[in-house]
């Protein structure tokens, strides 16, 4: 019996992925016209899908493009999208909404904006490494595009920066993440995730002037100070990172994720995770009502045995 095929919602109806037919003109395609946002879901519900939502506005401002229906009915659309695919899947997705800018009516458009809500799996088996060994990180030569050139608050389609970025670090080691510096040399973003430092006790991200405003990131950040813990928004060196005791990155299919290196220098604490990132992704998973980490982990290709990485602890 062939698999189900996952649903989207596009040109006011729900219909399988296969299905969907976006013109050839569309300003999205032609010119990165377009705004995207994804959120995901916890054991099937959606996490903070109206934040997600916000942003999107948000960058469609930016964009002067006049979203296509209100914010409530592509909040209904995605929570349909999300159920019925997870439904297909089995597991957690991501529910991405695209608002485009259409066909202009120079090119026999009528130029009403498009709205597009898909969904796609997340890659729990091929990142679970991650969470039990840390991600390391690569600074590629190329620098994130500069504010005065492009906000970063804006979370458009255009995302060629991010992706030649990413394609010089995994030429070096196609297992790194990579992680953009800004146009000062201090550490930025990376492709979807935001990157924090721990140096005494004290926890440190880059200012949003500089990235985009992670739902995750913003998540983290409250998560941290409930607890007492100092946060800075601040400008982060490399030889801040270098010298740290712990480094984390952050996105919305991630959670928190530890760091193992950046550029081959391994993070001060010697383990992952260190205590205050294991602190935060334990209060992320109460937030969520799930164990996040353990979802990634139990995706492993062999069991973790008991001995050297054995604990949860001591895994991530």
């Amino acid at each position: 019996m062939a698999p189900v095929e996952r649903v989207a919602w596009y040109g006011g109806t729900y219909l399988p992925e296969s299905q969907v037919r976006i013109p050839f003109r569309d300003a999205g395609a032609t010119r990165g016209e377009a705004a995207y946002d994804s959120a995901r879901t916890f054991d099937g519900r959606v996490f903070r899908l109206r934040s997600h939502l916000e942003r999107l506005w948000r960058s469609l401002a930016y964009l002067r493009i006049e979203p296509p229906v209100p914010m409530s009915v592509v909040e209904e659309i995605s929570l349909e999208v999300a159920r019925r695919n997870v439904e297909i899947v089995g597991d957690d997705v991501w529910v991405t909404q695209r608002v485009t800018r259409g066909i202009p009516a120079e090119w026999g458009g009528d130029g009403r904006p498009s709205l597009l809500v898909e969904s796609l799996p997340i890659p729990f088996a091929a990142r679970a490494v991650s969470f039990r060994d840390g991600a390391r990180l690569l600074t590629p030569t190329m620098r994130r595009t500069p504010p005065w050139a492009l906000s970063p608050q804006a979370k458009t389609v255009n995302l060629l920066n991010l992706v030649l970025a990413g394609r010089e670090a995994v030429a070096l080691d196609p297992s790194a993440w990579p992680m953009l510096t800004d146009e000062n040399g201090n550490l930025a973003e990376g492709a979807g995730a935001n990157v924090f430092v721990v140096r005494g006790g004290v926890l440190a991200t880059p200012q949003v002037r500089y990235v985009l405003d992670g739902v995750t990131r913003a998540t983290v950040i409250e998560l941290a100070r409930e607890r007492g813990i100092t946060v800075e928004e601040r400008d982060i060196g490399l030889f801040d990172a270098y010298t740290a005791d712990e480094i984390f990155i952050t996105s919305t299919s991630l959670c928190i994720c530890p760091v193992a290196s950046l550029n081959g220098v391994a993070t001060g604490v010697g383990s992952v995770p260190g205590p205050m990132t294991k602190r935060l992704q334990d209060a992320f998973s109460g937030l969520v009502g799930m164990d996040v980490v353990e979802q990634y982990l139990r995706r492993l290709p062999t069991p973790i045995n008991d001995m050297g990485s054995a604990t949860m602890g001591d895994t991530r």
